[in-house]
């Protein structure tokens, strides 16, 4: 395991950058299905933007070509799902559920992978044998904003190892390690078995850390866990949940926390771990 893990931190923001734009384009999105005048609405705004920026910052020509050449190669380390999950997606998620009555979401980030094992509403996630990290319980509800409970909402759930890297996106790890897709039952209600991840840095070793470095700032996220949670005539919510105390909370790089997905475990009564409740409350579709 000590060997396994050691190959593992190996892992490349080059390999990993790969992996997420290999991932994203495998979610088919066909740029045709936008609107042309939409198009020119937020391209125009966005490209009028820069422009203020490059009038009010007096940017030169040094800088600028430092910019061309900077982009250049984020497209070629394969880390545009990554700068773009880190440093925009927050936004987009915020205008996108403004309107929601039940539980906060927050970003995806670039690590989702659909299809994880399928394991009942009560079951452990996919992890090695000696798997590190503290273990965790983490149970919950899932509801529509009525109250009323639903059963059959489907919970998948993914995270970080105790390194900080994710299955099929860093050496050594098995496929579907630490994720898991469950299903509630009749009450609404899910337990999932795991351990809790820690703190981890987003890669650094390609064109999103040149950027991190040169600006002075750090890379890392707060320990978290990754969640989709939906169910049938209901609005899909894609969220992330922390951990009250954890280092970065403050300062997280992708400014994706919010305090109603701050978790409070507590020590389990056998001394085995911690363990935490969290209920979901989804929005009619």
């Amino acid at each position: 395991m000590t060997q396994s893990l050691e190959r593992e931190a190996t892992a490349t923001a080059a390999a990993s950058g790969a992996n997420a734009t290999d991932t994203f384009k495998k979610k088919g999105w066909a740029g045709g299905a936008v609107d042309p005048a939409r198009v020119d609405e937020v391209a125009g705004a966005a490209i009028k933007a820069l422009h203020e920026v490059i009038r009010e910052k007096q940017v030169t020509y040094a800088e600028y070509d430092a910019l061309k050449s900077w982009l250049i190669n984020v497209g070629e380390d394969g880390e545009w799902p990554l700068f773009l999950d880190v440093w925009v997606e927050h936004v987009v998620e915020e205008v996108a559920n403004a309107d929601r009555e039940g539980s906060k979401g927050t970003i995806e980030g670039p690590y989702y992978v659909p299809g994880s094992p399928q394991l009942g509403s009560e079951g452990t996630l996919p992890m090695r044998e000696g798997e590190p990290g503290t273990q965790l319980d983490f149970s919950g509800q899932v509801r529509a904003v009525d109250g009323t409970p639903l059963a059959g909402a489907t919970v998948d759930l993914w995270h970080a190892d105790d390194l900080g890297f994710y299955s099929q996106f860093a050496p050594e790890i098995p496929e579907w390690n630490l994720r898991g897709t469950f299903t509630t039952d009749a009450e609404g209600r899910f337990m999932i078995h795991t351990v809790q991840p820690a703190p981890y840095q987003i890669p650094t070793d390609g064109s999103c850390g040149k950027l991190i470095a040169a600006a002075g700032w750090h890379a890392w996220r707060p320990a978290h866990l990754h969640l989709k949670v939906s169910a049938a005539g209901h609005q899909l919510i894609t969220t992330q949940l922390y951990f009250d105390g954890g280092d970065y909370i403050e300062t997280d790089i992708a400014d994706a926390v919010k305090p109603e997905l701050i978790l409070a475990p507590t020590a389990k009564a056998d001394g085995s771990g911690n363990e935490v409740v969290y209920d979901f409350v989804l929005d009619p579709a």
